[in-house]
């Protein structure tokens, strides 16, 4: 069996960092700390080639960031080289949680393959970009598919190419506002993807609430739950106020756990803590 399996028995928990680590290695380092010190079994990153992906004219529009004026002066200093993700590599490896990072190019995703990470990410906006979808099929990784502002149409056409690879996967329900207006959740979704694609399902949140959204969907037979991670909401980026800060992250995971022995295995026995009062209350019909 599979590890992946075995740890999907249970709720598997991924921080995404995304880009807020603003590009610097430190605070990468920092939110890697916060995602183990609260219990979650991986982080995730994004990869981007930032010519490849937007045009000219949307990367020399103006932009004010403290990085420069341009949207392209943001984008590429919060990008990741691949001496910085061999920094990561060997952190996460020294802290023993698991990596990844979902990559929105086809060029990137091949040049994330040096690092053998155990999962791959299809991210909501490229869930429709056939080229990418079947190079990191290819790779056979159990693959979280996020299906944030997609069809069905959509997320069948991605199912079929998985499964013609036989690459492993879950779909993950997601809505791709951040943050996310929880009367939008529409967490019925879960239990009606798992049964329509015959597939496990997990939850990928970007409301800003820690639990009220993520637990009910574990209720409704969530596998998985991907939460962003930040060490302050009011840091500079588009994800920092959809993202838990330190605190945050650790009652969920908290209460993750929490949720796993409440739910127990569903098979009735007489507990040990209830001999006495079994002994004592039915006396009486003696």
């Amino acid at each position: 069996m599979h590890f992946y399996i075995l740890i999907l028995d249970m709720v598997f928990v991924t921080a995404e960092i995304g880009t807020n680590h603003m590009g610097d290695i430190k605070i990468a380092k920092k939110l890697i700390d916060v995602a183990k010190e609260a219990g979650c079994d991986a982080v995730k990153f994004q990869k981007k080639s930032v010519e490849k992906i937007y045009s000219k004219e949307f990367l020399d529009s103006k932009l004010e960031s403290p990085w420069g004026t341009t949207q392209r002066e943001m984008r590429t200093y919060r990008e990741f080289n691949m001496k910085q993700f061999s920094e990561i590599d060997k952190y996460c490896k020294k802290k023993k949680i698991f990596w990844f990072a979902s990559c929105w190019d086809v060029d990137s995703q091949i040049q994330m393959r040096k690092f053998k990470t155990e999962y791959n990410k299809v991210a909501s906006a490229m869930l429709t970009h056939s080229k990418l979808l079947k190079t990191i099929a290819e790779e056979k990784k159990y693959t979280f598919i996020a299906t944030g502002m997609s069809s069905l149409n959509d997320i069948n056409s991605a199912i079929k190419i998985f499964r013609k690879f036989k690459c492993p996967f879950e779909l993950m329900h997601c809505h791709s506002a951040y943050p996310m207006p929880v009367n939008e959740a529409n967490l019925k979704l879960i239990p009606f993807l798992k049964k329509k694609f015959n597939c496990d399902v997990g939850y990928s949140g970007h409301e800003t609430s820690a639990t009220n959204v993520s637990i009910p969907a574990i209720m409704l037979g969530a596998t998985s739950i991907e939460r962003h991670i930040t060490l302050d909401r009011t840091m500079y980026g588009n994800d920092q106020s959809a993202s838990l800060e330190p605190e945050g992250i650790k009652r969920l995971v908290r209460d993750i756990k929490m949720i796993d022995n409440i739910l127990g295995d569903g098979k009735k026995q007489v507990w040990k803590s209830e001999l006495p009062a079994q002994e004592k209350l039915r006396q009486i019909f003696i």
